[in-house]
């Protein structure tokens, strides 16, 4: 193949060519502006609440009854109202109720919960799709329906007046999804890594203390993460169950939240919200890439 050189005349200096910008499209350009647009108002909407939760925390009482709403404090250094919510309002008493209550249940969770996981996937008996087709009715029954008559089961048994019947009801209500996110995270492990385990004389408690908690370390976290947000936000079973104000937790001691004549503080309340709000938010941001790892682990099999 012949190519073709092409030289400058003589005496004149080549001038390097200049690449060509391409001109992006009209609609490329409008698509981008609307995507943008439309980021801005969710982050707007997501962001906003919180930044009025915050102000919110940083006015007096008589900043809420007498200015606008949307006003700003007058002091952005009162953190009296924090103070208060966590001396007189027994926020501190809450919270440690909430931690009692949910710990516990969220570990009796996931233990179950993963150990049956890896019971209906890894292990051959017969029954185990029956078995797990009724964790999965579990799920479609409403908690609500089944509040009275534990209400009265725990009454009967000497139960009420503790943190127990939360521990037990949130233990309960959280196995069903539990165990059907955990078969599904088992599902896509290896079935060769268990059988040369088991070639190797490994017993059904080593391979699942040994192999199979750690294949599925992220997977776990996800689930603890997402019990764990849906049992610390719990108000109707921690209201129905606790007939004491020492037995509150903090979603049912914040809707409680008063003053002095049963007036509603709001410094003090907007302060405890915010408290509670930016804790669990602390704990989803710090583990959030395990969390992403975790959902990703589940939807690929090998």
């Amino acid at each position: 193949m012949s190519q073709t050189l092409i030289s400058a005349a003589p005496g004149v200096i080549p001038t390097a060519t200049r690449p060509v910008r391409r001109r992006r499209p009209a609609r490329a350009v409008w698509r981008s502006i609307w995507t943008g647009a439309i980021v801005a108002v969710v982050l707007m909407i997501v962001v906003y609440p919180l930044i009025w939760l915050v102000l919110g925390s940083l006015k007096s009482q008589p900043e809420f009854l007498n200015n606008p709403t949307f006003s700003l404090p007058e002091n952005w250094t009162n953190f009296d109202n924090y103070i208060t919510a966590v001396t007189d309002g027994n926020l501190g008493t809450y919270a440690r109720n909430s931690v009692l209550a949910v710990f516990p249940s969220l570990a009796l969770t996931i233990l179950f919960g993963v150990a049956a996981g890896f019971a209906l996937e890894v292990m051959v008996w017969k029954g185990r799709s029956t078995t797990l087709l009724l964790f999965l009715a579990g799920i479609m029954v409403p908690g609500q329906m089944i509040l009275l008559p534990l209400f009265t089961m725990y009454f009967e048994v000497g139960l009420t007046g503790s943190l127990w019947p939360l521990i037990i009801t949130y233990t309960a209500i959280g196995l069903p999804l539990t165990v059907f996110m955990m078969a599904t995270f088992f599902r896509g492990v290896p079935r060769e890594i268990f059988e040369a385990a088991t070639l190797d004389g490994a017993s059904i408690y080593r391979m699942f203390f040994s192999l199979g908690l750690p294949l599925v370390r992220n997977a776990i976290f996800t689930v603890a993460l997402v019990q764990f947000f849906f049992i610390w936000n719990d108000l109707l079973i921690a209201l129905t169950f606790t007939n004491r104000d020492e037995l509150r937790t903090i979603q049912v001691g914040l809707l409680n939240f008063r003053g002095q004549f049963g007036q509603v503080d709001y410094g003090p309340t907007f302060a405890a919200i915010c408290l509670n709000v930016f804790a669990t938010l602390a704990i989803y941001l710090f583990l959030n890439q395990r969390v992403m790892k975790g959902l990703t682990a589940g939807s690929v099999k090998g």
